[in-house]
């Protein structure tokens, strides 16, 4: 039997992610779903563009709502005790600078479902997450990356 993977992610996270289900389950496959009757409409689907236009959104709508689901089934919500500790973990704000005269950066790290960096949020599986996370304030911390190596001074934990 093959295991599901497991997303970790606040309750909040959770939450978006159910209210993003909704909002695709009853607004958008309705949407797409009276496109593709008007492309119908059109007569011969064998050279209707409009129609194939709309069944590729409709797979990839449904592909979607899968995935979201998917996640929602396999959520590891992160608990108020994990949260309660002096070290970088799932679900903690981190405020660092890069080292030797970098700016200051803060990221909350979550679980990859919510991920979104220009929000602030990255995943525990990014890069920078994976350097920070199990560090204390105070830590120098060499961070590999895709544009190669970064060391970072953590300043801060909440």
């Amino acid at each position: 039997m093959i295991t599901e993977k497991k997303f970790p992610m606040t309750a909040s996270g959770k939450q978006k992610l159910e209210e993003e289900l909704d909002f695709l389950k009853s607004v958008k496959r309705k949407e797409v779903v009276e496109r593709i009757k008007i492309a119908r409409s059109h007569g011969d689907l064998s050279e209707n563009s409009e129609y194939d236009s709309a069944k590729e959104d409709q797979g990839f709508l449904e592909g979607k709502i899968a995935s979201i689901e998917s996640m929602i089934r396999n959520a590891v919500i992160i608990t108020a005790d994990e949260l309660n500790t002096d070290e970088v973990r799932l679900g903690k704000t981190v405020t660092f600078k890069e080292l030797p005269d970098g700016d200051e950066e803060t990221y909350t790290i979550v679980g990859s479902a919510e991920a979104n960096p220009i929000e602030g949020l990255i995943s525990n599986d990014s890069p920078i997450a994976k350097g920070l996370i199990g560090r204390s304030k105070g830590d120098q911390v060499k961070i590999i990356t895709p544009g190669g190596e970064m060391s970072v001074t953590i300043l801060d934990i909440k």
